[in-house]
């Protein structure tokens, strides 16, 4: 039972696609309890699937054991978020019970349907289509929402953010007219950081989180990994380097990109969450016994001699360019296997330079603070090697987790720590190491950077007019320095 003046902590729960994490943490970014619990992929060519019921048998596991050190000093709950994989959907009926697997962020089935309403088979929209057409009526439903589902005890919303991908109108905050013949079969939506409900008895009972705790509309895992690194105030950008690229950046208004390789979530407030989310990343690297080792030896190939582009899939690339014919290449041939290392860490920061500079083509505001997030994070190495290679300043946080971001945001959902969610991240979020670059290092990389552009232009998958912006700016960054 709980006390007035007991302490009080928020729960944040991220659906990830190796495992689920749930993080309880307090107002000024302790973290009192963790938990994880693994998921299994079932994939077999383009198709990438999991098993719902397995969500919420990790969702209880990983919350049970980050609540287990409370019973002996108890803490409030004062609320809870989830966040999913952004553009993982799947059927249910009108109770919210799952009709089908959920088809993953990456299943490539939905080709025609892509093409049909002109979007990339990693979205939502073309799969929640190609799961309607293959499998008959159902309610379109978004990871998290089985979750909160399942906690309230009852069908919920769907928050704006997950929307996105499905289609929804951000900006008008409605769904468009061109999606009015699927009628209920698409959920209710609210902006993140809405209100859902409570958690209900039996779900208390399965998962450990008190009966009551006030349940609050989540983002995607793109975004809590955003709100978990703090970058919140316009013009600060996070770097997710996970399994693949993602960045996401705080504006006052969209970034407009006719290509449509950028796109806008709506923050709690109402102002903008550009981003996008590249196919390079550290599921390119090559299987490692010891990576720590192999990162010490990478620091004498700088720069490596290949030049590497280092696409984790098969699926073309999404961001800083749309190419879905894009393939992975090494010019060159690696002189040792710490070479062959160096040069995809290389090439994923210099895929990480040109998103920065395809952001500045657009008018996006880019000179606030950078955070550096993602699992990628942990190397210490690495992190210096992207800050060198960016030439920009670059911070860590302690906790590196969309969990913590998912709690960030239920305190601010619940109306704890501020006003605004960027103060309420202000004072959760912790920062662990401030990285500089070295200018001696980022003249290193200039040369290999150009051809890697020169590469992918001459290849027909970079726009000439980014190209051209890329170029001029590595001219007057030689020319400042």
């Amino acid at each position: 039972m709980m006390f007035e003046g007991e302490p009080e902590a928020w729960l944040g729960i991220d659906l990830g696609t190796q495992s689920v994490r749930a993080l309880l943490v307090t107002a000024d970014g302790t973290v009192l309890g963790a938990g994880t619990a693994p998921l299994t992929n079932h994939r077999d060519g383009v198709r990438h699937e999991q098993d719902p019921g397995e969500w919420w048998e990790a969702v209880c596991s990983a919350s049970g054991s980050a609540l287990a050190g409370q019973r002996s000093s108890p803490v409030r709950i004062g609320g809870l978020a989830v966040c999913g994989t952004s553009g993982t959907v799947l059927l249910t009926d009108a109770e919210g019970r799952p009709l089908t697997r959920g088809l993953m962020y990456d299943d490539g089935r939905a080709v025609a349907e892509a093409a049909r309403v002109g979007m990339q088979t990693s979205w939502a929209l073309p799969k929640a289509l190609w799961l309607l057409d293959t499998n008959g009526p159902g309610r379109v439903t978004h990871q998290p929402d089985v979750i909160t589902a399942k906690l309230t005890g009852g069908t919920v919303p769907t928050d704006s953010s997950h929307a996105l991908k499905t289609g929804y109108d951000a900006e008008r905050e409605v769904w468009p007219p061109q999606l009015a013949h699927l009628g209920e079969v698409l959920p209710e939506v609210v902006r993140p950081g809405t209100r859902l409900g409570e958690v209900c008895r039996a779900a208390a009972e399965a998962t450990g989180i008190p009966a009551g705790t006030p349940v609050v509309a989540g983002m995607t895992d793109g975004c809590a990994a955003q709100i978990a690194s703090g970058a919140l105030r316009f013009g600060a950008w996070n770097s997710v380097l996970g399994t693949t690229l993602v960045l996401k950046g705080a504006s006052a208004i969209p970034v407009r990109d006719d290509a449509g390789v950028v796109y806008n979530h709506r923050a709690p407030d109402g102002s903008w969450l550009p981003g996008g989310a590249s196919s390079v990343g550290a599921g390119a690297l090559p299987p490692a016994a010891d990576p720590a080792e192999l990162d010490s030896q990478a620091a004498a190939y700088e720069p490596s001699g290949v030049l590497t582009y280092p696409l984790a899939s098969s699926g073309g690339e999404r961001f800083p360019f749309f190419a879905p014919e894009a393939t992975a290449f090494t010019l060159g041939k690696p002189v040792s296997e710490a070479d062959r290392w160096a040069a995809v860490l290389q090439g994923v920061a210099f895929t990480e330079r040109l998103c920065l500079d395809y952001l500045h083509h657009l008018g996006a505001p880019i000179d606030g603070p950078l955070t550096f997030t993602g699992g990628a994070a942990r190397s210490a190495y690495w992190n210096q090697l992207r800050a060198d290679i960016l030439g920009h300043p670059a911070r860590v946080p302690e906790q590196i987790e969309p969990a913590l971001g998912m709690a960030v945001l239920a305190a601010y959902g619940t109306g704890a720590g501020g006003r605004a969610l960027s103060e309420v991240a202000d004072r959760m979020v912790r920062i662990r190491t401030v990285l500089e670059p070295r200018a001696s290092h980022t003249a290193r990389f200039t040369e290999p950077y150009a051809r890697l552009v020169d590469e992918l232009e001459t290849r027909g998958w970079l726009p000439t007019p980014l190209a051209t912006h890329t170029r001029t700016r590595l001219n007057q960054d030689t020319i400042d320095s």
